[in-house]
């Protein structure tokens, strides 16, 4: 196995995951604020992020439902996010990382992607590292409102079809 199969794998682990989270809040917690800032706008840091950062920060264009600050986890902001429209993003953020990560070449990791400061590989492991820290965050907020953890795969489990929130 390859650098890119380990990142392709290990990639489709961590959406899986994250898709799991995101389907393990109660819709109790959706609005509830944590650090000042509701639930919803943690969820939309996370994908925000995991969108612009992993493939070119520099070629980005914002989500049409996107306002100034709406990322920003030190500004509170009077636009709420529905579930719908997070699981919309999210679908397509999954969908333009794994087109990404299909049609890349193993030599093209250590090259910098048009305008940016990082290499393709750093990217991917920032947003990895980014990722992990914000799914954390949702976990122990879903944990200590519901006694419930979100199931992970870790390196043996293996990535399916869910039908709805899976624990531990």
């Amino acid at each position: 196995m390859g650098y890119l199969d380990a990142i392709r794998d290990q990639t489709a682990r961590a959406l899986w995951e994250a898709e799991n989270v995101l389907s393990c809040i109660p819709g109790a917690l959706w609005e509830k604020e944590y650090c000042g800032i509701p639930l919803y706008k943690h969820v939309y840091h996370m994908l925000h992020s995991l969108d612009r950062w992993l493939i070119n920060p520099e070629r980005y264009e914002e989500p049409a439902f996107h306002t100034e600050n709406l990322n920003n986890l030190d500004v509170p902001t009077a636009q709420a996010l529905s579930r719908a429209e997070m699981e919309a993003y999210f679908a397509q953020v999954r969908e333009k990382i794994t087109a990404y990560l299909d049609a890349l070449s193993e030599d093209e990791l250590t090259q910098t992607p048009e305008g940016s400061a990082w290499t393709r590989f750093t990217l991917i492991l920032a947003q990895h590292r980014h990722l992990h820290t914000h799914m954390g965050m949702l976990m122990g907020f879903i944990i200590a409102e519901t006694g419930l953890w979100p199931r992970v795969l870790g390196l043996t489990g293996t990535p399916r079809e869910r039908s709805g929130p899976e624990y531990m």
